[in-house]
């Protein structure tokens, strides 16, 4: 099993992703016209109007914050620790401009998944990036492979990602044995992951701010103390990035493992995220404006919450023992906060990767629906196996879940990533015609604009609610 995880990894990381994401997401910032800096303000605008009612639907900001409750997990904590030791402070530089870049093409995948969106037999919103793979491009196999890749690395091996980075932390705060919190967490997720999408997105919505807020107000505590501090650890990051200052790994390492965990923590071009996207009930009533949701996520995920693990850790200097993962962050935070640090994280990553297993699960279920199999018996057996691989990965070593992780996670990207540079076109004209009404009105989306859609995508969903959408808003200065 170990020698095929090490292939497909090579495969992915060594060939196709390490290449491919950056290309796509410079593809998509430029044919965009930069989007994500231009109309960087429209983005924040979109999140803080009133949600429009769809009892299909769940409001922007809970799929905004459902979405982050699974980019915002060990990414960010162990993930970066991993970065930083694996590539040098340099990785930290790629995991930003992954995440610069990679805004547009989260704009781009989440604008797709809203625009081929469709009703299950609940009358529940369902869509992603099988949707538009099938309906998009006419490939329903294709669609059914990436759906099938989603459930085992979000449904199954994220879980376990998550898991394991709980119980290590658990263990060195509180002594407690990784087996038992395994089996806590997944009592716990159970409660919410059997209360279906809708109540994953209120926790999700409580849970996320919460969590978010308190770790960054700690990251400033800690970047005010050693404020003098600051200007040489950005310096060190960009220096090493570029081969300026010595560090492990080189150029090509801080590149390759600051790719990889880019992606890993926030997710853009995986496919993953846009899964939420499509269950949410935009505001303005257009694809484009959940797009920027989600490309909002991206930022929050890596400019904000990544960055600021990298510098209580660089600021520490706990860079030089022999710790990793998790562990390198407890320490890193002991050295600013005493013993209180260690518990600190042990708490924060309860509640960071607690969100991302109830949030992973939410795509996994999403992906089921795809592939026809959500029965009542077959979303049973998924949470099942979802739960099971909790108390699993807890207990196994790091490498190993990462390693699995990796894999799965390559997979999908590849997909998803071909898939969206293909549906471009749709891309660009629905950015055009969001910004184009934007000047004179709250943008709506009309389907009869679009007469090459015509049977792709689901006219009544877009017609609901159209009519009460079009009041004149003032022309945005220049």
């Amino acid at each position: 099993m170990a020698a095929i995880i090490d292939t497909l990894n090579n495969l992915f990381w060594g060939y196709i992703l390490i290449y491919g994401l950056l290309a796509v997401g410079v593809f998509f910032t430029i044919r965009l016209a930069f989007i994500q800096i231009r109309h960087f303000p429209e983005f924040i605008r979109t999140i803080m109007r009133t949600p429009q009612n769809d009892r299909g639907g769940i409001s922007p900001f809970q799929a905004l914050c459902t979405s982050l409750a699974s980019r915002v997990g060990t990414g960010n904590m162990a993930g970066v620790a991993v970065a930083l030791v694996l590539g040098g402070p340099g990785a930290i530089f790629w995991m930003w401009m992954v995440a610069l870049i990679g805004m547009a093409t989260a704009y781009a995948e989440s604008t797709l998944a809203q625009l081929y969106k469709v009703r299950d037999a609940n009358g529940q919103l369902r869509g992603g990036p099988a949707f538009y793979i099938a309906k998009g491009l006419k490939a329903p196999w294709a669609g059914a492979l990436f759906s099938l890749a989603l459930i085992l690395a979000f449904g199954l091996v994220f879980n376990a990602v998550q898991a394991n980075s709980i119980a290590g932390a658990m263990e060195e705060a509180f002594n407690i044995p990784k087996l038992a919190t395994g089996f806590v967490i997944m009592a716990l997720a159970a409660v919410v992951i059997f209360g279906g999408i809708k109540k994953i997105a209120r926790v999700a919505e409580i849970l996320v701010p919460f969590m978010a807020g308190a770790y960054l107000l700690l990251a400033l505590f800690v970047i005010a103390v050693n404020i003098e501090e600051v200007p040489a650890a950005l310096a060190l990051i960009v220096k090493s990035a570029f081969g300026f200052e010595q560090a492990a790994g080189g150029v090509a390492g801080a590149l390759l493992n600051g790719v990889k965990r880019g992606l890993f923590s926030n997710e853009a071009g995986m496919g993953s995220a846009p899964n939420i996207a499509a269950v949410a009930t935009p505001y303005p009533h257009h694809p484009s404006s959940q797009g920027m949701v989600q490309s909002l996520g991206v930022f929050i995920d890596t400019l904000l919450v990544c960055t600021a693990t990298a510098l209580m850790i660089l600021l520490s200097g706990a860079m030089g023992t022999d710790e990793t993962g998790i562990m390198l962050t407890q320490t890193a935070l002991d050295e600013h906060l005493g013993g209180f640090g260690s518990y600190f994280v042990a708490i924060a990553i309860l509640f960071f990767a607690f969100t991302s297993i109830i949030g992973n699960y939410s795509y996994a279920e999403n992906a089921l629906t795809y592939l026809k199999w959500a029965t009542k018996p077959g979303i049973f057996i998924l949470r099942i196996l979802a739960l099971a691989m909790i108390p699993w990965g807890a207990y196994q070593s790091v490498a190993m879940v990462f390693n699995a992780a990796d894999a799965a996670m390559g997979l999908m990207a590849t997909i998803n990533l071909i898939a969206i540079v293909m549906l471009s076109g749709v891309v660009v004209k629905l950015t055009k015609d969001y910004f184009k009404q934007r000047k004179t009105h709250i943008p709506v989306f009309d389907a009869r604009e679009y007469p090459e859609l015509k049977d792709q995508i689901d006219e009544n969903i877009w017609n609901k609610n159209n009519e009460d959408e079009t009041q004149d808003i003032p022309t945005p200065k220049s």
